[in-house]
């Protein structure tokens, strides 16, 4: 592709898509830090699938090693691009990220996760791609991704939810025209209601997090143990992997009665814990709009969450669950145990969850965001006249 140079004194000019992307896809890398199992990563793969072959060229390039959901991209034939196969992110897999970048001809850069929100900006500039997207979705992202410095590097920054989009502008100084919302989309057909109608674990309460400090299953541990004194046959179910479980298996050993709470692995495959648990809980203290809450409101679950980040977005007090000040054991042990003590309330919320999964979060208004996005981009760039990604674009 090439490059445009700017006159004698004024420096190179910003690139622009060379005229034969009229009648190609345009070439577009989703760069992630790994395929371990995580709300980004799997939302990563679900763009990667969706997006319209007739117009983007999709690959997903992976900084280091992690492979959990490998054989899902695999099933989707997604391609892969590895350019580290080591267990952290160093500098042969930035000299590599730098090499691939000069060498391939790549219109459009997407960064997911932190370290490629870091990286891929500064590389991508310097390499001259000519549109880079960045995203916002944890909630220490804004911090960790140093966006009050690199937000600049990024010709839009996706956020998945209001909130976080409102924090950017407001605490961060980014201008409200480079920020985009697209919130998350859930695979209706993938996550919904048992057919049967029948939960065979009404009483058990599900929690799907990584064991990492922002989760704070400590808080979630003390409250299960108010939880447990008005229904010792409840049990808790705590899925998913991090450097902090074995410190929450031992909290659990030390508080709870024995078999009082369930350990299970992360894994690819949710659904089996979503048909028969009663309901789902999320006790962060930070978040942006968590996927596993949207698979657990499809699949019919009422929610209880904290009050943080997007969960208000999602979660409706009254209607399809409830919501709590975060790191308040006592109250997070009252919800639970209101919709414990009320199994209509338990089928009412999960079927409004359910309805409004399918109203607002779908994956098909996840993908037209994307692409409208990355429309307008090359529009304000110049190098789009309405034909650029593909025919008939409108």
């Amino acid at each position: 592709m090439g490059v445009t140079r700017g006159t004698p004194g004024q420096g190179p000019q910003t690139p622009r898509p060379s005229p034969d992307l009229i009648r190609r896809p345009l070439r577009l890398v989703l760069l992630l830090q790994d395929l371990l199992f995580g709300g980004t990563q799997r939302q990563t793969l679900e763009l990667a699938r969706r997006l319209d072959r007739t117009r983007f060229q999709v690959e997903v390039w992976l900084l280091m090693a992690g492979d959990d959901l490998v054989p899902l991209a695999r099933r989707w034939e997604i391609p892969l691009v590895w350019l580290s196969r080591h267990s952290w992110v160093g500098p042969v897999s930035l000299a590599n990220l730098w090499r691939r970048l000069r060498s391939t001809p790549v219109e459009a850069l997407m960064l997911l996760t932190v370290v490629p929100n870091i990286w891929g900006r500064l590389l991508g500039r310097l390499a001259r791609i000519p549109v880079i997207v960045g995203n916002c979705r944890g909630g220490t992202a804004p911090r960790l991704q140093r966006e009050r410095w690199l937000w600049p590097l990024a010709d839009r920054v996706i956020c998945n939810s209001a909130a976080m989009q409102s924090h950017l502008s407001r605490e961060f100084g980014v201008p409200p025209h480079r920020l985009a919302m697209i919130h998350n989309g859930v695979d209706l057909e993938y996550f919904r209601p048992p057919a049967s109608g029948h939960r065979p674990n009404p009483g058990s309460v599900l929690s799907v997090a990584r064991f990492v400090p922002d989760k704070d299953h400590e808080t979630l541990i003390r409250a299960f143990r108010l939880v447990a004194q008005d229904h010792p046959e409840t049990e808790l179910w705590l899925v998913g992997d991090g450097p902090e479980k074995e410190a929450i298996r031992q909290l659990a050993a030390e508080m709870l009665p024995p078999g009082a709470v369930r350990f299970f692995p992360g894994q690819e495959d949710l659904r089996p814990f979503f048909e028969q648990a009663g309901l789902f809980v999320l006790s962060s203290v930070r978040e942006a709009l968590p996927n596993v809450v949207l698979e657990a409101m499809a699949a019919g679950l009422p929610v209880v969450a904290t009050r943080v980040g997007g969960l208000p977005e999602l979660v409706t007090p009254g209607t399809t669950g409830w919501l709590v000040p975060p790191r308040d054991p006592a109250a997070l042990a009252a919800a639970i145990s209101r919709l414990l003590d009320a199994p209509q309330a338990l089928d009412d919320f999960g079927r409004a969850g359910r309805q409004r999964a399918v109203q607002s979060y779908s994956f098909a208004a996840m993908v037209r965001g994307h692409e409208e996005v990355l429309e307008r981009l090359f529009r304000e760039k110049g190098g789009c006249d309405g034909t650029v990604l593909g025919e008939g674009v409108p």
